[in-house]
């Protein structure tokens, strides 16, 4: 989840007033404020780069689940975005995919994430969504992160990782994210309430969420 470093404006961050917040979500989130505070400071923390390339973000977030991000996963998407420069737009991808072996071009032999990349696309391109900032924009829709989720092999960390891609500041809860909260003490819970737990720690903290996000993910992979 560490990217290439580019400009790009964040999604409005809406956030909840301490009233509208349970105990177990508040109990949750002090908790983790508290485990960020202890062993990573107060900051502050910079916001995931992403990729202004499409045919990246797109083959990003299709490849990188259980793989090693920095050794495995980003080296491959550089040279695509090398090799295959007009792939700039999903237009652009999208021609490129009619024509060449994604799994050849990435060097991937996973049929099942070279499916979900074609079908990534197929589905931005039928949405008219071209650019970053064009994807950037459809996710702020709730019916499109859910027309994300019908494609085979993306779940709700999925499409809130592909929103950190294209700039926005979302949390994406993955293995990194859980062993950090059950270091920290927090019980087990659901995708969506670990979520809030640490958008809700961010706000405690005054940071972004997907800044923290990404903090935590960095102290957890460096970790080993």
């Amino acid at each position: 989840m560490e990217h290439l470093a580019v400009s790009s404006y964040s999604a409005p961050i809406v956030r909840p007033e301490l009233h509208h917040w349970d105990m177990p979500t508040l109990s949750a989130a002090q908790l983790l404020a508290a485990r960020v505070r202890a062993v990573l400071g107060d900051g502050p923390f910079a916001l995931p780069g992403g990729w202004t390339h499409m045919g990246a973000v797109i083959c990003d977030v299709s490849f990188q689940a259980r793989r090693k991000y920095q050794s495995t996963v980003r080296p491959r998407l550089l040279r695509l975005q090398s090799a295959w420069p007009e792939a700039v737009t999903v237009r652009g991808f999208q021609a490129r995919l009619a024509t060449e072996d994604l799994a050849v071009a990435m060097d991937f032999n996973s049929p099942g994430r070279v499916a979900t990349a074609h079908a990534l696309t197929d589905l931005l391109a039928a949405r008219g969504v071209d650019t970053r900032d064009d994807l950037h924009e459809w996710l702020d829709r709730q019916e499109n992160r859910a027309a994300l989720r019908m494609v085979k092999g993306v779940g709700p960390k999925s499409v809130d990782y592909i929103g950190n891609l294209v700039g926005r500041s979302q949390v994406a809860v993955d293995v990194h994210l859980r062993s950090f909260a059950a270091a920290a003490g927090v019980p087990y819970l659901t995708y969506e309430e670990l979520r809030t737990a640490y958008e809700v720690a961010a706000t405690l903290l005054g940071h972004e969420p997907g800044a923290l996000e990404h903090a935590v993910w960095r102290f957890k992979a460096q970790a080993g």
